[in-house]
């Protein structure tokens, strides 16, 4: 779906990051699943190199972006988010309880047993490479990002998805893969790498990180 400046939902995203950072941004997971979901929603654009207005800590505790609005609800955590859009979209929550309790299981799983230390990676190699106390801890946790991705590769073995079918888990699950994008780590796992393939030729992928990539002014980048 187009983003409709008269939208009902409203979500929250940065108008510009490097470019490093662009395809990242966790707005990006949200508009996922709303062009999974077909609703169309507008954006409130902020400036990530300056303090968040006042009213925005009432959206967003954090100052972080995604928040999201529509006619029931106000939320933020991304997660969170496409729990509340796949309440009324079976292509992300199945109806079935079964399904729909995995599908949650492993979107959790995503956020909370695997993107914590592919964060604390991409942190190193992306923010602070040059920091004596960075070098000396990547070696320890390029091993524990490895454990979780055999450990993803042997579930997904014969598998096309995590379940038997495309959810909300994957849809969570393939984000957090590319924040290794700058890294071989998933492209040398063919199994892994063909699964997140799958997920980013998803249509709805597609017409997400279009949008999100529009939003964002050309500026210049300096770490002074």
């Amino acid at each position: 779906m187009p983003v409709d400046p008269n939208a009902a939902v409203r979500i929250s995203a940065f108008s510009w990051v490097p470019d490093f950072a662009r395809g990242q941004v966790r707005d990006l997971r949200v508009r996922w699943a709303l062009e999974e979901a077909g609703i169309p929603y507008r954006v409130r654009k902020l400036d990530a190199t300056s303090e968040r207005p006042a009213d925005y800590f009432n959206e967003q505790p954090f100052g972080q972006v995604p928040s999201y609005r529509d006619e029931e609800v106000q939320l933020f955590e991304s997660g969170a988010i496409v729990l509340h859009i796949g309440r009324n979209c079976e292509t992300l929550l199945p109806r079935d309880p079964e399904g729909r309790a995995r599908a949650t299981a492993w979107l959790i799983a995503a956020l909370n047993s695997v993107e914590p230390p592919i964060m604390q990676l991409a942190g190193i190699d992306l923010f602070w490479a040059g920091e004596d106390w960075a070098k000396a801890a990547r070696p320890a946790i390029v091993p524990l990002v490895e454990g979780r991705l055999d450990r993803l590769v042997d579930w997904l073995e014969g598998k096309e998805w995590l379940e038997d079918r495309f959810t909300a888990g994957d849809l969570l699950m393939v984000a957090v893969l590319r924040i290794l994008d700058h890294t071989d780590l998933v492209a040398k796992r063919p199994t892994l790498a063909a699964y997140k393939q799958r997920g980013i030729a998803r249509p709805a992928f597609q017409a997400a990180l279009a949008a999100q990539l529009a939003d964002f002014e050309q500026r210049e980048f300096t770490t002074a």
